[in-house]
This record gives structure tokens, C-alpha cells and sequence, in this order.
């Protein structure tokens, strides 16, 4: 499949300007871009927010020769690091003008600790003239040593800064569709960008795949309701489990960080007081296995199940 084919790839911000970020973080890159220098870099954040994307145009931007390895595909990933990064880090670079290469580890919370270790040697190894950027979306994963041998810059985003953002990729998804020629309506781009903010990537992936029925207008609203939390909570106050299990199975589409964190927004309206805190300890321990659980829907509906049996609801 051609990457001209695939929008995330078609309309991906080659430069920093043009990504969207919050201006405090956006800035940080941008003075990076106005030294024409790169720290070792270890960025954080949810799925989708740019960090891939900021990396390459970072690399772009100053024009530095990068090579890029995906922490969840390498099968022997030990032995990438050892003879596929020695190997570009130790020849020439064909970029005239490069000061720097550039290593990004994709994914690098995927890796096991045997495997970051030996990047932290890399890392000091190669300091002369290769530079590292780890992606991640737990940071917790990756190990203090890397921490301390990077400038670790934190994607969150502030409740502040989201009608701002949404704003912007509003913008930015009317452009695309207007170059590819696909009819759409403005409500249904609002009703899309408020079911996946922040994962813009999932954003684009959506529109395009709604974009081969020839148009994003009203036909598509039922597809892309939002999280409805009113019935969920209503049934977990009242140990309805056959209504929490059914809720769940209908919202298992969505990215299972994302519902639990609205269902976490949820809960301090209507848990009594003294149950807030183990209701905060359950969904911390469910969310620390999201990326490892084979069964989502499992982990989810045993969440809630927990939080159903265990904390007090308001009447």
C-alpha cells in the first residue's frame, strides 16, 4: 500500500510549526530547531498526540540522517541495537551538512529492560555524533538510567489547552478534505474530533475510512456516538451487572485508556467521599495492565465490576 494512500502519512507535519501541539511544548521544539541542535530526547504521551511525528520533523527540520526502529516489532531487538544502530551510528552520514544522526526508538516502553539497558550504552557510546529519541506512552516503563541521559518532554495536555487544539485540528481535517475532495459537515468533524481527541492519528484514520462512502455527513453520526456515561453509572450504583457488561461490549471500539479515564472524570460525582480513594486505587491497578491484558473488554468489565461491589455511590 502506498503511503500517498494513507492520510496519516499523506499530511504528516514535515516541520515543527506545522504539528499540533500546546505553544509551551511546540516552543521547546522549536528552539531545538532554531539551534540546529538535538539533545538525546525522550518524549511522552497517550497514542497518536505527534510524538513519532514531532521526531521525524525535528530530524527533517535540521537535517540530520535518522534511521527509525519500532520497539514492539523487532523480534531480536538486542541485536538491532547492537549491529543495525552500531552500524549507522559509526559511518558517514550522506546528509550534507548533518551535524548529528539520529536514532528513534519507537514504542520504547515495549522494549524489556535487558534491552534499554543496552541503549543506555548506546547511548554513551555513540554521544559524539549520534543522537537518540525515545517515544513512549508510559514512561513509568522506561528505565531511570534513560530518563537521566535524556530531556524528557511530557505530551499531556492541559484541560486548558483542549478547545484550543480541537480548534486547530478542526481546521486541519476541513483542509484535508477539501484537497481530497470528500463532501463533509461541520458537525459531524466536531462529533468525530470529540469521540478521539487526543489520538489525531486515530482522527485521520477515521475520516479517511468514512470518506470511502463518498462523504462525513449526517449518515454517520450513529457510528461515532459519544462515550455515554449516564446509563454505566447509573447501573454500577444500582449493581446492575448485566447492564454494565452489555455497556461495556458496546464501547469496546473506543481506546480503552481513553474510556477509562472519562469513566475516572465520572466517578467523583457520584462516589461518596470515603470511596474516591479506593476507587482511584482499582482503576490504577486495571489501567497498569491495558497494554499487556489479552482480553480488553475482560480487564474493563473486571474494573468495574470491582468499583461496582466496592465503593459506595451517592443515593
Amino acid at each position: 500500500m502506498s503511503k500517498e494512500f494513507l492520510w496519516v502519512e499523506k499530511y504528516r507535519p514535515k516541520i515543527v510549526k506545522d504539528c499540533i501541539l500546546p505553544d509551551s511544548t511546540r516552543k521547546v521544539f522549536q528552539g531545538f530547531v532554531d539551534q540546529g541542535e538535538l539533545p538525546n530526547l525522550l518524549l511522552s504521551g497517550t497514542a497518536g498526540v505527534g510524538k513519532t511525528t514531532i521526531a521525524k520533523a525535528l530530524c527533517d527540520e535540521i537535517g540530520a540522517s535518522y534511521i527509525m526502529i519500532n520497539g514492539s516489532d523487532e523480534g531480536r531487538f538486542l541485536d538491532t541495537v547492537r549491529n543495525r544502530v552500531r552500524q549507522f551510528a559509526t559511518t558517514v552520514s550522506l546528509t550534507s551538512g548533518a551535524s548529528h544522526k539520529v536514532v528513534i526508538i519507537d514504542e520504547a516502553d515495549n522494549t524489556t529492560n535487558d534491552v534499554q539497558l543496552s541503549l543506555r550504552s548506546a547511548v554513551e557510546e555513540f554521544h559524539g555524533n549520534c543522537r537518540f529519541i525515545f517515544t513512549c506512552n508510559f514512561i513509568n516503563k522506561i528505565i531511570e538510567p534513560l530518563h537521566s541521559r535524556c530531556t524528557v518532554v511530557d505530551f499531556r495536555i492541559k484541560s486548558e489547552q483542549s478547545l484550543q487544539l480541537q480548534g486547530k485540528f478542526f481546521d486541519r481535517l476541513r483542509g484535508i478534505l477539501k484537497d481530497e475532495k470528500v463532501a463533509f459537515e461541520d458537525k459531524v468533524l466536531v462529533k468525530l474530533i470529540k469521540r478521539y481527541y487526543p489520538d489525531w492519528r486515530r482522527l485521520i484514520n477515521e475520516c479517511q475510512r468514512y470518506s470511502a462512502n463518498g462523504a462525513i455527513d449526517s449518515a454517520i453520526l450513529v457510528d461515532i456516538a459519544d462515550v455515554n456515561l449516564d446509563n454505566l453509572l447509573s447501573a454500577l450504583a444500582k449493581k446492575e451487572f448485566t447492564t454494565v457488561k452489555s455497556w461495556v461490549v458496546q464501547h469496546m471500539d473506543n481506546d480503552p485508556s481513553s474510556v477509562m479515564r472519562k469513566i475516572y472524570d465520572s466517578l467523583y460525582g457520584v462516589l461518596k467521599p470515603p470511596s474516591i480513594p479506593e476507587a482511584v486505587l482499582i482503576m490504577a491497578k486495571y489501567m497498569k495492565d491495558i497494554t499487556l491484558v489479552p482480553d480488553q473488554e475482560i480487564n474493563l468489565l473486571a474494573c468495574l465490576t470491582e468499583i461496582m461491589m466496592s465503593c459506595e455511590f451517592k443515593k
